[in-house]
């Protein structure tokens, strides 16, 4: 499958072009356009109906997923929710794990959260546990904003806010805390803050989506009721 990323980082669109027989898989609502010959089957992406729940009620994702099979070649144009980037990740084996609401579509060939090999879980507000993608085969995520790329080397410890964690390797240790002492974290802003552990690679995204919907919420008109 090749592919091809426009309009980043703020606006990204990937293209994807799919020879007769390939499949992909996308998050629910990504499909820009479709061309002809491509046909769309909605399921729960693997994992069956457990694989569905488990995915929508702990990672933050849809229940369901849509396939895109092409009869003959044919172009997939997708984009994400938010405004952002769009990065592809050639797997060979290895696992991924991604934060909520940062898978955007995969080779029908990986598995996506149908094995979750232990309790990798977040105690904050982006989401309990994390997407587990593994295998052979291309990974798009999205990102609110652009994708910075960290390179940990053993033992490297880097700090990054909870809201802005896209990603990271398997391999990558991490530890979730409270940001300072009580008064930094009610008062400073930045709430929880994620410990990554080399040696591996982790993804940071340059905007929080939790960060604009406190920003937003409070310029809402309030109801009347």
């Amino acid at each position: 499958m090749q592919h091809q990323i426009d309009f980043g980082p703020a606006y990204s669109l990937a293209t994807l072009k799919l020879d007769a027989g390939e499949s992909v898989k996308t998050e629910a609502g990504a499909m820009v356009t479709m061309g002809p010959g491509l046909e769309i089957k909605t399921g729960t992406g693997g994992g069956g109906l457990l694989g569905g729940l488990k995915r929508a009620a702990l990672g933050g994702e849809s229940f369901f997923m849509n396939t895109f099979t092409a009869s003959q070649p044919g172009e997939l144009s997708i984009s994400p929710a938010l405004p952002g980037d769009i990065a592809h990740y050639p797997m060979s084996g290895q696992t991924i794990y991604l934060t909520s609401g940062n898978y955007l579509a995969s080779d029908e060939s990986l598995d996506v959260d149908t094995k979750w090999g232990g309790a990798k879980t977040f105690f904050s507000g982006e989401g309990l546990f994390l997407l587990k993608v593994s295998g052979q085969g291309s990974l798009f995520a999205s990102a609110y904003g652009a994708i910075q790329t960290i390179e940990l080397v053993a033992d490297q410890v880097f700090t990054v806010d909870t809201g802005h964690v896209v990603g990271f390797t398997d391999g990558v240790g991490y530890n979730v805390r409270k940001f300072g002492g009580i008064k930094s974290t009610l008062l400073g802003g930045e709430g929880l803050v994620a410990e990554l552990t080399g040696p591996g690679t982790a993804w940071v995204q340059t905007r929080s989506p939790r960060a604009f919907l406190d920003w937003l919420l409070p310029l809402l008109p309030k109801s009347s009721n």
